[in-house]
């Protein structure tokens, strides 16, 4: 992101009192015990399968591994998983 719009970023974020993850396009993961996870401001499912759940973010990737995994909800930015989770991890792009 460029400074700029970093600058910019941080100015909206002050003045309106924004959330951090809106202006600087960062995900938020809200987990309900290890059975949950709701992930907003992603950028696309990379990987969906029975024990993995990945999914583009700026600047990288968010992994979620665990067991039955089931996409309960998804639309354009928000995914609702449901399973036994077992690890989230963040992943930047130079990492793959």
């Amino acid at each position: 992101m460029s400074k700029l719009k970093q600058r910019i970023g941080s100015m909206l974020q002050q003045t309106f009192d924004l959330p951090s993850e809106v202006t600087l396009e960062l995900p938020r993961i809200t987990m309900v015990g290890s059975i949950h996870a709701y992930i907003e401001n992603h950028h696309g499912l990379l990987v969906f399968q029975d024990q993995e759940l990945r999914v583009k973010v700026y600047g990288g990737f968010v992994r979620i591994k665990g067991e039955r995994f089931v996409l309960k909800m998804m639309i354009e930015q928000e995914i609702l998983l449901e399973g036994t989770i077992n690890e989230v991890t963040f992943h930047s792009d130079k990492e793959r």
